[in-house]
């Protein structure tokens, strides 16, 4: 069963959620967050939301605060606020009575998986799709036009999804405090990292990066012929089967 719910993030903007329930109650979740631009209602995520739930968990997929169906700007966006914003979700999962908690997030989800985990020992477990771990800089992934544009105006303006959208300076100053390889290799949960080989947005190198970071902690899962996206319907349900099959085993099964 799954229900449309919303809750408050810190700045009183109403983020929209999708809330996956177990047939039976649950005391164990995870939060579901999405990559750059998109929404939770990609299929992936749609799919793991889904399949978490069939196998004991509560799954609480949300969009951050300017993006999909959740208020604010997209302007606005920080990896600061989106930490924020997980663990808001995490509280609203602790409201339901959930008490064991995971993380799942996919490309820039999974870096504020990630860095949220860094900073609340209470997760159980990390699984990051396609996230670029190693920790480069946002504003390095700019051109010459649009760093040039951010140097002048303060902000830079590009399109996304058929959405004409704003960054400032401010979440690229944001970005530069936080060391995501450092994160990576001191997380205490166990970490699964799944990536696609033939990833066009963020190279697997990435994803065998973090392995090195975390060697006793990390496990690494690469997809023959899987995209950024993981377009494929077969490549999606290998990746939900895996990803559902780790979090029952770090809960101790069926989850209850």
């Amino acid at each position: 069963m799954q229900k449309q719910v919303e809750f408050q993030n810190a700045a009183g903007e109403t983020l929209a959620a999708t809330l996956h329930l177990p047939e039976e109650p649950s005391r164990r979740g995870v939060v579901i967050g999405h990559c750059f631009t998109c929404s939770r209602h990609i299929s992936i995520l749609r799919l793991l939301g889904s399949g978490l739930a069939e196998a004991g968990f509560s799954a609480l997929r949300f969009d951050f605060s300017g993006n999909g169906q959740s208020q604010g700007e997209f302007a606005g966006s920080t990896y600061t606020k989106q930490i924020g914003e997980v663990k808001t979700a995490m509280a609203y999962l602790g409201r339901q009575g959930v008490d064991w908690i995971g993380l799942l997030g996919h490309s820039m989800g999974a870096v504020v998986a990630m860095l949220t985990a860094a900073a609340a020992p209470e997760v159980r477990g990390v699984c990051a799709l396609a996230g670029r771990l190693a920790g480069t800089a946002p504003a390095h992934f700019l051109t010459s036009n649009l760093r040039a544009e951010l140097e002048s105006k303060g902000r830079v303006t590009f399109v996304s999804r058929g959405r004409t959208l704003e960054l400032t300076e401010g979440f690229f100053g944001d970005a530069e405090r936080y060391d995501l390889p450092a994160a990576v290799a001191a997380l205490q949960a166990p970490l699964l990292v799944v990536h696609g080989d033939q990833d066009e947005i963020v190279p697997v190198a990435e994803a065998y990066r973090a392995r090195e970071l975390n060697p006793r902690g990390a496990e690494l899962a690469v997809i023959p012929g899987a995209d950024h996206m993981f377009s494929l319907e077969a490549h999606r349900q290998k990746i939900a089967e895996l990803v559902v099959d780790w979090f029952a085993r770090l809960a101790g099964g069926v989850a209850a």
